[in-house]
């Protein structure tokens, strides 16, 4: 009866060579990346695990999308793209982007930066928390022993050192570094979350994805990385974005504290079939 069941899974696999592949995707948002975004693709492919790629360009005029295109004939079937008309923002970048992987049934969807401020390698580290050490989200972090931040002046790592500090006093969560935008979800954390709820796009995105994920009793595990500023092309940072992560993290805890939070944030039709 063993070997009957082993036969049919090798034949399904045979058969479906794609199915293999459903287990690990990594969601890249890009904006004017043409210098980075074949580097990585190939960096990621190159690595020993096998993940998949999804690229979502907010219609780059640099061209970043073409160059994705003319690489998908070399990774049949592991490279995808989807084009967005206009600069929507991060948050809703990744928004689509999980929905497109839940949707085709990927296990581990995983968040990661275009410009190689987030080493490829780092990506089987996030995964074995997820897959083999029990967490529900990993979050790659420069703010535990072993994370470090690589290159950067005085006054930046000042001010990211401190918008932690400041997140998680606010906010009572137990992640040193919320707002790390490499990370790593299993499909049931993304499948219980209410999308519609998640309102932010820039740092108070990835802080309240990770709130939400905590309210909702899933497990985060901090994994340390060394972050690396950019070399190439040109920072995605502004005012308007930090001024929404100070604001954003008042008003998360705010409803969380006064508007159920916990059942406003929960996709209850979703959660049910989980």
């Amino acid at each position: 009866m063993i070997t009957t069941i082993a036969t049919k899974v090798v034949f399904s696999i045979q058969s479906n060579p794609g199915a293999i592949l459903l287990e690990k995707i990594v969601i890249i948002p890009t904006y004017n990346e043409r210098e980075n975004i074949a580097s990585i693709i190939t960096a990621i492919f190159g690595l020993p695990d096998k993940f998949n790629i999804l690229v979502i360009d907010d219609g780059s005029p640099d061209g970043t999308a073409q160059i994705v295109k003319n690489l998908q004939s070399q990774f049949n079937n592991q490279l995808f793209l989807e084009e967005r008309k206009g600069k929507l923002g991060l948050g809703t970048a990744y928004i689509h982007g999980f929905k497109w992987c839940v949707k085709r049934g990927y296990e581990f969807i995983f968040e990661m930066d275009a410009d190689f401020s987030h080493s490829p390698s780092d990506l089987i580290k996030l995964y074995n928390a997820c897959k083999y050490e029990g967490a529900d989200v990993a979050v790659g972090s420069r703010y535990v022993p072993g994370g470090k931040i690589s290159n950067w002046p005085w006054d930046r790592k000042f001010y990211s050192k401190g918008g932690a500090l400041y997140t998680k006093m606010i906010t009572w969560m137990p992640v040193n570094d919320p707002t790390a935008g490499f990370v790593c979800y299993r499909k049931e954390v993304l499948q219980t979350i209410n999308f519609d709820e998640i309102k932010f796009v820039g740092y108070a995105f990835q802080i309240e994805m990770k709130f939400a994920s905590w309210k909702l009793g899933f497990k985060i595990k901090e994994v340390p990385i060394t972050f690396i500023d950019r070399k190439l092309g040109s920072s995605k940072m502004n005012k308007g974005i930090l001024k929404e992560g100070v604001l954003g993290v008042l008003k998360i805890q705010w409803q969380s504290l006064f508007k159920n939070y916990r059942r406003r944030v929960k996709n209850v039709a979703e959660a049910v079939s989980v």
